[in-house]
């Protein structure tokens, strides 16, 4: 990475025992939903999309995302912090990788399919930092690809028994550098790795 490129953080909220998502899937994952209404979670989450000007997304979570964050964002009851997430989400670069996707309709969205080559134009054109947005396959073959520069992690106090699990067996070996813990009102941790 030359000093002009951009980072390339991969940024999750998982449960203790590795999973980005439960048994019944997205729709279900109340423990993820409850800890993401807290003010200092919403603060936490601030200090790092701020710092992005890119979202990477798998096909499963742009569609997630697509599905609730517009109306979040919209609703006058939402948190001010909250909103302002959502009108990042909305507004953001986001690039969405799928194999199976033709268009995105999201504000600001577009289909890629080769990852590798996409993130390496990516960290050549101007911007801030680039995240992977708890998408665990693009996540998994960012780091395959020695892609990653940072990982933002949230573990909330939670064990779910199966699921999405963020690492799967394959993933190549690699030395990290904790950069800062931060822990939450909730119990959940914040812990923020660089490369070693």
């Amino acid at each position: 990475m030359s000093e002009t490129s951009r980072r390339v953080v991969a940024w999750v909220t998982m449960s203790m025992d590795g999973y980005t998502s439960g048994l019944e899937g997205p729709a279900h994952d109340n423990w993820l939903y409850e800890h993401v209404k807290h003010e200092a979670s919403a603060a936490h989450f601030e200090g790092i999309w701020r710092g992005a000007s890119t979202v990477l997304l798998g096909r499963t979570n742009y569609e997630g995302f697509y599905s609730v964050w517009p109306g979040i964002t919209r609703d006058p009851a939402t948190d001010p912090r909250n909103r302002d997430l959502g009108e990042f989400l909305n507004t953001v670069e986001k690039v969405v990788f799928s194999r199976t996707l033709e268009t995105a309709d999201w504000e600001n969205s577009r289909v890629a399919r080769d990852l590798e080559a996409e993130v390496k134009a990516l960290r050549d054109t101007p911007g801030k930092d680039i995240l992977a947005v708890n998408s665990a396959s693009i996540i998994q073959a960012l780091l395959r690809a020695d892609l990653i520069d940072e990982l933002r992690f949230v573990v909330v106090p939670a064990l779910l028994g199966g699921g999405l699990r963020l690492f799967e067996a394959g993933i190549p070996a690699s030395n990290w550098s904790l950069a800062q813990t931060t822990v939450l009102p909730d119990g959940a941790i914040g812990v923020h790795y660089t490369r070693a």
